[in-house]
């Protein structure tokens, strides 16, 4: 007897007990179901929730390796400088720099898992129902927006009201209204802003070697161009090391390229809407070319807080901060994005447009793309009714067009006319 059937078995066994919700979780992660429906037509497949969570976890996988061995190269460049002659075999991919990762970024997932999943698994219990999957995303995606030395019991109680107040008041997975994981990581930046921002927060042990002879910085790309120190940060970073990731950052946000190679991925699975990813990249376009458009035009003064987010070029939005992360990771979601195609290319846009827009206009946080994400979480239902209100004005009006031509004198049927709009 097989592992599946011992496990079907004690299912039968604990069925309609207290724990059944939380045995059956663990039975059917690790197989498919072994019901299927008696009647009406159906289609069998083993692509559940689970499964689909499951594929965007392999998606994120990625960038939390890339996020540990980054974790390690920032430490150690803020400490030694950063190498000459750069090369990933030799300076990132080594064992000091994934031990750094590891012990920093590993006890972040722990307990966004930890703490999320007992949650979900108490509601469950509690409720006496099945437990929901979602969570299985959220609790990547958490460590993933967050600096890497975010203390785990602010992390534990970001976690808890994110998954309480964002999701199970709603009614559980698929109810919620905002996205689970950015409702944590705004919870986490309105009640502890100096944790989610600043030049320390970034690299490893910063904050705890400030005002100290040993101290080091890790400010970010947007943190330079927010104080307008331009030079600072191109002499720094070239191009190649914004998209490929070697910079400092949220843990998982940094290499646009494994985003890109992930977003391919969930498009290909058919798991992330396309129309949304492309919307959003060509808003957030449309933006920084009005800004560059601004600059250009000389509107704004060099001495202006907004010139070094303004000038900077249009497209290089993308390959910095979180916007890739957020427009491929979360502005996807199915449950709280818009669910028509043409909401989908209004929801995207707005998205990207209103991103770039709050980056630059907040330079005290230079990063809008989860406050971006969560406003227009609020608005798909809406853009969603305004099209689907569309569609039905166009079909009546069809409808109302359509004329009964007269019969004709040779006896023949009578023939209906629609001029269509």
């Amino acid at each position: 007897m097989g592992m599946k059937e011992k496990l079907h078995q004690l299912k039968l066994k604990y069925q309609g007990k207290k724990m059944a919700p939380a045995f059956n979780a663990i039975h059917t992660f690790l197989y498919s179901p072994n019901e299927t429906t008696h009647s009406g037509s159906h289609i069998r497949a083993v692509d559940d929730l689970k499964r689909t969570m499951n594929t965007v976890i392999m998606a994120l996988v990625p960038c939390l390796l890339f996020g540990i061995f980054n974790a390690g190269y920032q430490h150690y460049s803020a400490i030694n400088g950063f190498p000459e002659n750069f090369s990933v075999l030799e300076h990132f991919i080594t064992w000091d720099n994934f031990w750094i990762g590891a012990i920093t970024v590993l006890p972040l997932v722990i307990v966004s898992y930890g703490v999320g999943l007992a949650i979900e698994f108490v509601f469950a219990v509690i409720k006496g129902h099945e437990v929901e999957e979602g969570y299985l995303v959220t609790g990547m995606l958490v460590p993933l927006i967050v600096p890497v030395d975010t203390p785990l019991w602010m992390l534990a109680v970001a976690v808890a009201f994110g998954v309480v107040i964002g999701k199970e008041v709603f009614g559980g997975t698929g109810m919620n209204i905002l996205n689970p994981a950015l409702t944590i990581r705004a919870f986490l930046f309105f009640a502890y802003p100096t944790w989610m921002s600043g030049d320390k927060v970034w690299v490893h042990e910063a904050v705890e070697r400030a005002g100290t002879a040993d101290a080091i910085s890790g400010e970010t790309i947007l943190g330079y161009l927010a104080q307008g120190n331009t030079a600072d940060m191109t002499e720094k970073y070239d191009i190649a090391e914004m998209f490929f990731g070697f910079i400092p950052g949220s843990v998982g946000e940094t290499s646009t390229f494994l985003i890109l190679l992930g977003g391919l991925f969930l498009i290909f699975t058919k798991i992330a809407s396309w129309r949304i990813m492309v919307s959003a990249v060509i808003g957030s376009l449309v933006m920084g070319l009005i800004f560059n458009g601004i600059v250009d035009a000389e509107w704004i003064p060099e001495y202006s807080k907004f010139y070094g987010l303004m000038q900077f070029d249009f497209w290089q939005h993308l390959i910095v901060g979180g916007l890739a992360f957020g427009i491929v990771y979360m502005a996807t979601d199915p449950v709280t994005g818009s669910q028509t195609y043409k909401g989908k290319w209004i929801y995207g846009f707005l998205i990207g447009f209103l991103s770039v827009m709050i980056r630059v206009f907040n330079p005290g946080y230079p990063e809008g793309v989860f406050l971006a994400i969560l406003l227009m979480n609020v608005f798909a239902p809406t853009i969603d009714h305004y099209v689907v209100q569309g569609n039905v004005r166009r079909r009546m009006k069809r409808l109302k067009n359509a004329t009964i031509l007269p019969k004709p004198s040779d006896g023949k049927t009578e023939q209906l006319k629609v001029e269509t709009v």
